[in-house]
């Protein structure tokens, strides 16, 4: 039986579509079972469609709507409400896998835990190396990095996701050399270079460890 991958984006979804391009090259080892967007206006969106891949969008300011920033506790309220309605959608659909392919939201307890539960792992795209630029702007801050001498190397992961944002186990690890004088425009363009056969080989990674 052929294991069934959902795939959560938030942008142009361009690692979506090296895994479609994947499955129909017969280089994935599932089928894409859902795509689900936290953005109505993500292009990743008509990618999927195009294949024929069915398509949820779930967004967060749907459930901030009429809550002024101010009012944190209710917005965290409002958080939780999301994030749970997230792993409803999920377990319906019953994926071996789940797969981060630029999901731009922290997942936090209320989405983790469940799906541990159920024994459903999830991965995500990263680009930066392992314990190194967590979280937003990874790309950013490790080309000022680069270029001020701190680091001799970038790259991107595919990690399991943990409670630790970007801090679970790599499953792959790309490299690239700092040079000296790059743009940073140069420096994205390498950064990105690596991520659609990675996201791949991760994902074939992942469900190899499930069997």
């Amino acid at each position: 039986m052929t294991p069934k991958i959902l795939v959560l984006i938030s942008g142009n979804g361009s690692n979506l579509q090296a895994l479609i391009n994947a499955k129909e090259q017969g280089q994935l080892k599932a089928e894409i079972s859902l795509v689900i967007s936290s953005s109505s206006k993500a292009f990743g969106i008509e990618r999927a469609r195009k294949h024929n891949i069915p398509v949820r969008v779930h967004e967060l300011k749907s459930y901030y709507q009429g809550i002024p920033k101010e009012e944190k506790a209710k917005r965290a309220e409002k958080r939780n409400d999301f994030d749970q309605d997230l792993v409803k959608i999920i377990l319906s659909e019953k994926p071996d896998l789940v797969v981060c392919a630029g999901w731009m939201l922290i997942l936090g307890e209320k989405f983790l835990q469940p799906l541990q539960e159920k024994n459903i792992s999830i991965i995500n795209l990263h680009p930066s190396l392992p314990g190194a630029f967590e979280g937003i702007n990874a790309i950013e801050r490790s080309y000022n990095a680069g270029q001020n001498g701190e680091i001799t190397k970038g790259g991107i992961m595919i990690h399991r996701v943990i409670l630790e944002v970007d801090r679970g186990q790599p499953l792959i690890v790309r490299e690239i050399d700092v040079i000296k004088g790059e743009t940073l425009e140069s420096w994205e363009a390498r950064i990105h270079s690596l991520e659609h056969q990675a996201i791949v080989d991760g994902t074939n990674k992942a469900l190899d460890e499930l069997k």
